[in-house]
Formats: C-alpha cells, sequence, structure tokens
C-alpha cells in the first residue's frame, strides 16, 4: 500500500510516501519522537492509533519496539470455546499486535538511506524490497526489520537437503524453510518407474519444488505463479541451479496450456481470508486454490498421469476444513486417491508447548495425496 504520511518536524510541514506491504493504512496523525520517549507513552499513543516517527537512536527504536510489544504481548490470551474460534481470537490478536507496533516508523530517505545514529546500512536490502527510490518514504520498524531479515536469507539462501544446494528466497516470496514437505516431494516415487516427461508446478514461489522435481530427471518442468516477485526470484534459483534448460517459470494465474504426467500443487494449507499479499502463502481463502487445482485436474493430465497434492492437516485440527469434505471434494473433481505419503513437522512450534494453538500443532501431519482419475 502506497500513500502519503503528513506531519510537522521543527515547525516544518512535511511529507513522505507511506509503505507497507501488508497494507496497512498510513496514520492519520503523526508525532515525531526520540530517545526520551518512554515505553508507556509510546504503547498509549500507538493504541489510540498514533503514527510514531523516530527520530533517535537505531537501537534504542529497537529497545523500545520491543518494550511495546512486551506491554502489547501482556493482554491476556484468547480463550475459544472451540480450535476454530480459538484460531480466529488468536489471529485477531496477532493482527492487533501488528497493528501496534507498526505505528512505530522510520524515515527512509530518497536513496532508502537511513539517518539514525548507529542505523546500519539499509539500502540494499530495501532496493530489494522496494525497487529503487526516488523520494523519501516512511516505513513501521517492524517493516524494515523483515526487509533486513528477509535480505540476509536471499543473500545466504536456505540450505534444502534434497537439493543438496540452497534456494535463496526473495522478499514477499514464501521462504521454503518448513522441509518435510520437500523431502515428500523429493521421496515420492514415479508411477511409471521413470522420470515423467513433463512435469507442472503450479505456485511454484521460489521454484524449490521444480527444482527438486528437475534434479529427479524430470524432461521439462514448467513453474506457475501469480505473483511477479515469485516469478522473478524462481527464475533466479533456476539460474543459481543451472536448470534453466529444464524448468520454464511462467507468471500465471495458476495453470499453463498443455498437459503434465504429473501436476504439484502445495497450495496455502489454511482456509482463511489473507488480509495482504504477504499473507497469501498461509491462506487460501474458502479454499479457493485447492478447489481450482481439484476441479482443473482431469483437464491437465495425460491419461495415465497424477496430481500430486501437498496439504497439511492443521486445518482439521483447527476445524476449518473436515477431511470428509476433502475426500468429496476430490471425487467430484472425477478423481480417486491412489495413495498418500505422510511425514511429521519438524518446524519450532511443532513443540511450543506455549502456541496457543499447540494442541492442534502436535497433531498436524503433513501429507503428499496422489491422485488420479476415478477409474484409472
Amino acid at each position: 500500500m502506497e500513500s502519503v504520511v503528513h506531519w510537522t518536524e521543527d515547525g516544518t510541514a512535511r511529507t513522505a510516501r507511506w509503505r507497507s506491504e501488508n497494507e496497512a493504512p498510513a496514520p492519520s496523525r503523526v508525532v515525531v519522537i526520540d530517545d526520551r520517549t518512554t515505553a508507556k507513552s509510546a504503547y498509549r499513543m500507538a493504541r489510540n492509533g498514533t503514527g510514531l516517527l523516530w527520530r533517535g537512536d537505531f537501537h534504542n527504536a529497537r529497545q523500545l519496539l520491543r518494550a511495546v510489544d512486551r506491554l502489547q504481548s501482556s493482554r491476556a490470551e484468547p480463550i475459544g470455546d472451540g480450535p476454530a474460534e480459538l484460531f480466529h481470537r488468536h489471529r485477531a490478536k496477532r493482527a492487533e499486535r501488528a497493528r501496534v507496533l507498526g505505528r512505530l516508523m522510520v524515515l527512509l530517505e530518497p536513496d532508502h538511506s537511513l539517518l539514525l545514529r548507529r542505523a546500519p546500512d539499509v539500502r540494499a536490502a530495501c532496493d530489494h524490497a522496494y525497487g529503487v527510490a526516488t523520494e523519501p518514504s516512511c516505513v513501521s520498524l517492524t517493516e524494515l526489520l523483515g526487509v533486513l531479515g528477509a535480505h540476509q536469507w536471499h543473500l545466504r539462501g536456505v540450505p534444502i537437503e534434497a537439493l543438496g544446494d540452497r534456494i535463496h528466497p526473495a522478499y514477499g516470496v514464501f521462504s521454503p524453510v518448513r522441509g518435510e514437505y520437500i523431502d515428500l516431494v523429493a521421496d515420492a516415487p514415479f508411477t511409471a518407474g521413470a522420470a515423467p516427461s513433463v512435469v507442472f508446478d503450479l505456485g511454484t514461489g521460489t521454484g524449490v519444488l521444480a527444482a527438486v522435481l528437475a534434479r529427479r530427471g524430470a524432461g521439462r518442468v514448467i513453474a506457475t505463479d501469480i505473483n511477479p516477485r515469485a516469478v522473478a526470484c524462481a527464475g533466479a534459483n533456476m539460474r543459481r541451479l543451472g536448470l534453466t534448460d529444464r524448468v520454464h517459470v511462467l507468471e500465471a494465474d495458476l495453470w499453463p496450456g498443455g498437459r503434465a504426467d504429473v501436476i504439484v500443487c502445495n497450495p496455502p494449507w489454511l482456509p482463511a481470508q489473507p488480509t495482504s499479499e504477504l499473507e497469501l502463502g498461509i491462506y487460501d481463502a474458502d479454499s479457493q486454490l485447492l478447489h481450482r487445482f481439484l476441479d482443473g485436474l482431469t483437464d491437465h493430465l495425460t491419461p495415465a498421469g497424477e496430481g500430486w497434492l501437498v496439504l497439511s492437516d492443521l486445518a482439521e485440527h483447527l476445524g476449518l476444513r473436515m477431511r470428509a469434505a476433502l475426500l468429496a471434494r476430490i471425487a467430484a473433481a472425477g478423481l480417486r486417491v491412489a495413495s498418500r505419503h505422510d511425514t511429521q513437522p519438524r518446524h519450532p512450534r511443532a513443540t511450543d508447548a506455549a502456541d496457543p494453538l499447540h494442541e492442534a500443532r502436535q497433531r498436524e501431519v503433513t501429507s503428499l495425496w496422489r491422485l488420479v482419475r476415478d477409474g484409472s
């Protein structure tokens, strides 16, 4: 989201572009604060909707952010009558936390430099996230810290055991930090006993699954994504991995043309409404992407082809989707389940007893569903 922030500083009216990747609106009222501002004062103003433009020491800004976070997090955890209600209340609390913390903001110069004491050089990270700038802009400190962290992941890359190499995520593209779903695709046997000639990877993101399938010997992999950032990211990863001769990355709304022997889809796992582009890799409103994949599969498979649906059952444990409804949707699409391969999640939250959703997370199973035409 881009709009304009207005504030007065040293008796002078000033403006700057407002940047917000999570589509938070620009604050209508902004006050300038610095190292003298207490956490309680900042928290009170932020809770009331006031934007806080930081003009002090960068490290003190981070300390203030942590202190405000402690004040916000001290509010009671939500209690739900069931897992679905608990999920929605927990998500609402996280959204409120993001709104409050997002009110602490900093000013980036036209070249994306940050002129605060002890501030790091953020120009390369901001150029990576936002593109080249020509005018000053305001951004929340939480977003800027996310931009810096994402840039480090982009530079270092994420080690992928199944590739024996690294994938470099771009800002705004879902990072493949949960390795269990990658291993499912790396280990699933090909029915014909030989690598498929043509594979589709729908919603490719960083391109990690496309790369794994190409390394497994797939003749040609067509990877699609609707997000231009993901298309650029996946293309760059294929060049780094030397796979551009076999992996073709396209910007498309799910389906490319033609048919494939194997069609892989790893849709967002939770059927809830995303509130920004950054949440599109997590939430799938009304399971729309999942349903589009299932409903279009028979029209895009070769006669003996398979659809590989990679999906967590966390939504089932949260009461957001029923297993019977998923199976009914598969059958209604003219498909049947040929087999299913399961694995347990290995991410830290799966064993975090302090997580309000711990009971559901500890029962989570991630599966690769092998789907074929009914009657084949």
